[in-house]
Protein backbone atom coordinates (compact mmCIF):
# COMPACT_ATOMS: atom_id res chain seq x y z
CA UNK A 1 0.00 0.00 0.00
CA UNK A 2 1.43 3.21 -1.02
CA UNK A 3 2.36 5.36 2.24
CA UNK A 4 0.22 8.14 1.57
CA UNK A 5 -3.29 6.24 1.11
CA UNK A 6 -2.67 5.16 4.83
CA UNK A 7 -3.51 8.81 5.51
CA UNK A 8 -6.02 9.78 3.17
CA UNK A 9 -8.40 6.89 3.85
CA UNK A 10 -9.26 7.60 7.16
CA UNK A 11 -9.32 11.50 6.29
CA UNK A 12 -11.72 10.55 3.51
CA UNK A 13 -13.88 8.64 5.90
CA UNK A 14 -14.07 11.29 8.60
CA UNK A 15 -14.98 13.82 6.20
CA UNK A 16 -17.63 11.77 4.90
CA UNK A 17 -18.80 11.70 9.11
CA UNK A 18 -18.67 15.44 9.24
CA UNK A 19 -20.84 15.86 6.13
CA UNK A 20 -23.66 13.33 7.65
CA UNK A 21 -23.26 14.94 11.07
CA UNK A 22 -23.34 18.70 9.56
CA UNK A 23 -26.37 17.80 7.53
CA UNK A 24 -28.10 16.15 10.67
CA UNK A 25 -28.22 19.30 12.53
CA UNK A 26 -29.92 20.99 9.91
CA UNK A 27 -33.03 19.36 10.26
CA UNK A 28 -35.62 19.77 13.27
CA UNK A 29 -35.94 17.57 15.49
CA UNK A 30 -39.84 18.56 16.09
CA UNK A 31 -40.54 16.94 12.44
CA UNK A 32 -39.81 13.49 13.37
CA UNK A 33 -41.69 11.94 10.01
CA UNK A 34 -44.21 9.13 10.25
CA UNK A 35 -44.55 5.85 8.82
CA UNK A 36 -48.30 6.31 9.35
CA UNK A 37 -48.77 9.16 6.75
CA UNK A 38 -51.02 8.09 3.58
CA UNK A 39 -51.52 5.05 5.26
CA UNK A 40 -55.38 4.28 6.82
CA UNK A 41 -55.57 5.34 10.69
CA UNK A 42 -55.16 2.36 12.79
CA UNK A 43 -58.50 1.07 13.98
CA UNK A 44 -59.31 0.84 17.96
CA UNK A 45 -62.96 1.03 19.70
CA UNK A 46 -62.37 2.98 22.84
CA UNK A 47 -65.10 4.11 25.43
CA UNK A 48 -66.24 7.27 25.86
CA UNK A 49 -64.55 9.76 28.65
CA UNK A 50 -68.45 10.95 29.36
CA UNK A 51 -70.05 7.68 28.82
CA UNK A 52 -67.92 4.91 29.48
CA UNK A 53 -71.29 2.12 28.57
CA UNK A 54 -70.67 3.59 24.93
CA UNK A 55 -67.57 3.62 22.79
CA UNK A 56 -65.83 5.55 19.94
CA UNK A 57 -64.62 4.57 16.56
CA UNK A 58 -62.64 6.02 13.54
CA UNK A 59 -64.89 4.58 11.21
CA UNK A 60 -67.73 7.42 13.28
CA UNK A 61 -65.57 9.89 11.44
CA UNK A 62 -65.92 8.63 8.23
CA UNK A 63 -66.77 10.82 5.38
CA UNK A 64 -65.38 13.81 7.13
CA UNK A 65 -61.61 15.47 7.62
CA UNK A 66 -61.02 15.24 11.27
CA UNK A 67 -58.38 15.77 14.04
CA UNK A 68 -57.53 13.25 16.64
CA UNK A 69 -56.03 14.85 19.43
CA UNK A 70 -53.76 13.03 21.98
CA UNK A 71 -53.89 14.57 25.18
CA UNK A 72 -54.02 13.81 29.14
CA UNK A 73 -54.65 15.64 32.34
CA UNK A 74 -51.02 15.09 33.64
CA UNK A 75 -49.73 16.96 30.52
CA UNK A 76 -47.94 20.86 30.33
CA UNK A 77 -48.12 21.66 26.92
CA UNK A 78 -51.57 19.91 26.59
CA UNK A 79 -52.60 22.91 28.56
CA UNK A 80 -50.59 25.31 26.45
CA UNK A 81 -52.04 23.91 23.42
CA UNK A 82 -56.09 23.77 25.07
CA UNK A 83 -56.87 27.41 24.18
CA UNK A 84 -55.74 26.40 20.19
CA UNK A 85 -58.12 23.99 20.55
CA UNK A 86 -60.94 25.87 21.51
CA UNK A 87 -60.73 28.66 19.33
CA UNK A 88 -60.72 25.66 16.39
CA UNK A 89 -63.78 24.34 17.77
CA UNK A 90 -65.49 27.73 17.92
CA UNK A 91 -64.69 28.13 14.54
CA UNK A 92 -66.66 24.69 13.44
CA UNK A 93 -64.40 24.37 10.24
CA UNK A 94 -63.04 20.50 11.60
CA UNK A 95 -63.87 18.25 13.93
CA UNK A 96 -61.91 17.26 17.03
CA UNK A 97 -61.74 13.85 18.84
CA UNK A 98 -59.54 13.56 21.97
CA UNK A 99 -57.37 10.80 22.72
CA UNK A 100 -57.44 10.67 26.38
CA UNK A 101 -53.81 8.76 27.04
CA UNK A 102 -52.94 7.23 29.68
CA UNK A 103 -55.03 9.21 32.55
CA UNK A 104 -57.63 8.86 34.66
CA UNK A 105 -61.43 9.93 34.05
CA UNK A 106 -61.74 11.94 36.81
CA UNK A 107 -58.79 13.92 36.23
CA UNK A 108 -59.73 14.08 32.63
CA UNK A 109 -63.15 15.11 33.23
CA UNK A 110 -62.21 18.09 35.84
CA UNK A 111 -59.53 19.28 33.51
CA UNK A 112 -62.10 19.73 30.71
CA UNK A 113 -65.00 20.96 33.23
CA UNK A 114 -62.52 23.67 34.50
CA UNK A 115 -60.98 24.72 31.04
CA UNK A 116 -63.93 23.83 28.25
CA UNK A 117 -64.19 21.18 25.94
CA UNK A 118 -63.39 21.24 22.23
CA UNK A 119 -63.81 17.56 21.73
CA UNK A 120 -66.71 15.81 19.97
CA UNK A 121 -65.83 12.91 21.38
CA UNK A 122 -63.16 11.50 24.00
CA UNK A 123 -62.14 8.50 23.50
CA UNK A 124 -60.42 6.85 26.72
CA UNK A 125 -57.06 5.16 25.90
CA UNK A 126 -55.93 4.22 30.04
CA UNK A 127 -54.04 1.21 28.91
CA UNK A 128 -52.32 3.11 25.87
CA UNK A 129 -52.47 0.64 23.80
CA UNK A 130 -54.38 2.45 20.95
CA UNK A 131 -51.32 5.31 21.36
CA UNK A 132 -49.29 2.73 20.39
CA UNK A 133 -50.50 1.78 17.53
CA UNK A 134 -50.34 6.14 16.61
CA UNK A 135 -46.84 5.83 17.13
CA UNK A 136 -47.22 8.06 20.49
CA UNK A 137 -44.29 8.66 22.06
CA UNK A 138 -44.87 11.94 23.84
CA UNK A 139 -48.13 14.23 24.30
CA UNK A 140 -49.91 16.01 22.80
CA UNK A 141 -49.77 14.42 19.11
CA UNK A 142 -52.34 15.59 16.42
CA UNK A 143 -52.89 13.59 13.61
CA UNK A 144 -55.21 14.99 10.67
CA UNK A 145 -57.45 12.23 9.43
CA UNK A 146 -59.09 13.11 5.64
CA UNK A 147 -62.79 11.56 4.53
CA UNK A 148 -61.69 7.86 3.59
CA UNK A 149 -59.78 7.24 7.12
CA UNK A 150 -56.25 7.88 6.08
CA UNK A 151 -53.61 10.18 7.89
CA UNK A 152 -52.55 13.29 6.10
CA UNK A 153 -50.45 14.69 8.99
CA UNK A 154 -48.93 14.63 12.09
CA UNK A 155 -48.14 17.32 14.58
CA UNK A 156 -45.62 16.55 17.28
CA UNK A 157 -46.00 18.84 20.65
CA UNK A 158 -49.14 21.17 20.89
CA UNK A 159 -50.56 22.80 18.43
CA UNK A 160 -49.70 26.70 17.96
CA UNK A 161 -52.18 29.07 16.18
CA UNK A 162 -49.13 29.82 13.47
CA UNK A 163 -49.45 25.75 13.11
CA UNK A 164 -53.03 25.78 12.46
CA UNK A 165 -53.00 28.84 10.43
CA UNK A 166 -50.07 27.53 7.94
CA UNK A 167 -50.24 23.69 7.70
CA UNK A 168 -53.48 22.56 9.39
CA UNK A 169 -55.85 24.82 7.59
CA UNK A 170 -54.73 25.05 4.08
CA UNK A 171 -54.48 20.87 4.49
CA UNK A 172 -58.00 20.39 5.38
CA UNK A 173 -59.10 23.18 2.80
CA UNK A 174 -57.42 20.60 0.06
CA UNK A 175 -59.15 17.67 1.71
CA UNK A 176 -62.64 19.15 1.85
Amino acid sequence: MRPYLRYLLPLAIFLVLVGFFAAGLKLNPREVPSPLIDKPAPAFDLPLLSDVGKKFSPEQMRGQVWVLNVWASWCGACRDEHPVLMAMSRQGALAIVGLNYKDTNAEAATVLKNSGNPYQFVAVDADGRTGIDYGVYGVPESYIIDKQGIIRYKQIGPMTANVLREKIMPLVKGLQ
